[in-house]
């Protein structure tokens, strides 16, 4: 089985794998660990420690807020390994009894993009999609993305394929973008596939957005597909967009991060009550960084999935609350889908979620004839349109109002309260709080620069 392993070695060796400039090897923090077999390719990652802001909180509860710590004698440092399945329960529970540096061992489950099931044709297309979300208007308030980094972490972006669909050019940051160790290829320059649909996809509220290219998805792991990656590679993937976030300037800052992938089967994970588990463990290293990279100013989006009741994926094996890990974190917008008509689609994953059980928190449109990346009449489809449909728009907000003026959490609330009601009581598991709603938005942005003026 693959794992995570948590250390907490030396300061010195914490604060050499915390800082950017300085690259630390696996060696480097971990020694012989009996029945371990470490991944040398696999950088090490600081994890930061979080911190309640409230006098006697649990720092362990994502529900309450959360300060994060990367102090050399706060934060830990996760390595990947392998541990024989045979062998799984007793090395988990001997290594942090017999090795001080260990804190713990974790689930390191493999992730997947969410294409959505069924062959049903596009309903609508993407000018349908630009009207719905009100982008002449958008664009009228000067609310286009310009100067937004928008991370799609997927399998990465194919730039002559979208400028040549959308009849511009569109670029990539390649200075910000990254690879996960074993990855190669240029940003902006990977094969078309789902990581350039999404792209397209958030391009479509946020047409002057600053693409970032993090392929995540394109890691290999033994007996894997090409859509298949591993937890830890997303783990580093944050590291290395918290850097991205930190180097901006207060008055601007703004980072935007598309995820329209999950994990769809408790078999690579540990059970639920586990301390190594992922689905519905806050602990989880990858938890803590979604949480330590909102509370900095991020705002991040996870699609909900295609395990809806209707027409669930083949993947899905978690009998119920198919909303696992992340995507359910209190701290992202877990999107759901609706066609243009405002029909939930049928693989839309329903909750409550695992990690929060208000999820998913909207939903987004979908099902739609947009990208071309899968061919010709195939439609932008899943969850997967739906999460990158909603990152544009919320890349457009941030134009003109950074997360040091509008924190992610507010963002959050406003985006829920403006949402158009899809049922007769409010908040439900098929659609969240509604479907996004632009106009309501820009709406709710021009009441608050009026009260602060």
């Amino acid at each position: 089985m693959r794992v995570l392993i948590q250390l907490r070695p030396s300061p010195d060796l914490v604060a050499a794998v915390a800082d950017p400039t300085v690259v630390a090897t696996t060696a480097d923090v971990a020694d012989d660990l009996p029945g371990v077999v470490l991944d040398q390719s696999y950088t090490p990652v600081a994890v930061p420690r979080p911190v309640p802001v409230l006098p006697g909180g649990d720092p362990l509860s994502l529900n309450q807020p959360l300060a994060f710590s990367l102090a050399p004698r706060d934060a830990s440092v996760v390595v990947r390994g392998e541990i024989a399945d045979d062998e799984i329960s007793r090395r988990v529970s001997l290594l942090p009894a017999t090795h001080r540096d260990v804190v713990a061992v974790y689930a390191d489950p493999a992730i997947a993009t969410t294409p959505a099931c069924g062959g049903d044709g596009p309903v609508g297309d993407w000018h349908d999609v630009r009207r719905l979300l009100r982008a002449d208007q958008l664009a009228a308030e000067g609310l286009d993305g310009s100067g937004v980094a928008l991370a799609i972490t997927d399998t990465g972006i194919n730039a002559g394929h979208l400028s040549s669909v959308l009849g511009r050019e569109v670029s990539v940051d390649g200075s910000r973008s990254w690879n996960p160790a074993g990855v190669r290829g240029q940003a902006g320059g990977f094969a078309v596939d789902h990581g350039t649909m999404c792209a397209f996809d958030s391009l479509i509220a946020a047409p002057q957005a600053s693409l970032v290219d993090i392929p995540v998805l394109l890691s290999r792991r033994r007996g894997g597909t090409t859509l298949d990656g591993l937890l830890s590679d997303a783990i580093a993937a944050y590291a290395h967009l918290r850097t991205v976030l930190e180097t901006q300037p207060d008055e601007s800052r703004a980072l935007v991060i598309s995820n329209s992938w999950g994990s769809f089967s408790p078999e690579w994970d540990f059970p639920p009550g586990h301390p190594g588990n992922y689905s519905d463990n806050p602990a989880h290293p990858f938890n803590l960084m979604v949480d330590s990279l909102a509370e900095a100013g991020a705002d991040v989006l996870f699609a909900a999935g295609n395990c809806g009741r209707d027409c669930r994926d083949r993947r899905c094996a978690y009998p119920d609350r198919p909303i696992v890990g992340a995507n359910s974190h209190p701290r992202a917008l877990s999107v759901g889908g609706v066609d243009t008509t405002g029909e939930r689609v049928g693989y839309s994953s329903q909750g409550p979620g695992r990690l929060t059980e208000r999820k998913p928190d909207l939903c987004a449109y979908t099902h739609f004839a947009g990208s071309g990346a899968f061919g010709d009449g195939e439609p932008d489809s899943g969850t997967s349109a739906a999460c990158p449909v909603a990152a544009g728009l919320v890349a457009a907000i941030r134009t003109r109002w950074p997360a040091t003026v509008l924190s992610p959490s507010q963002l959050r609330t406003l985006l829920r309260r403006t949402s158009d009601d899809r049922s007769h009581v409010g908040y439900d598991y098929d659609y969240g709080y509604g479907v996004v709603d632009a106009a309501g938005v820009v709406a709710a942005l021009r009441r608050r620069a009026a009260k602060a003026a």
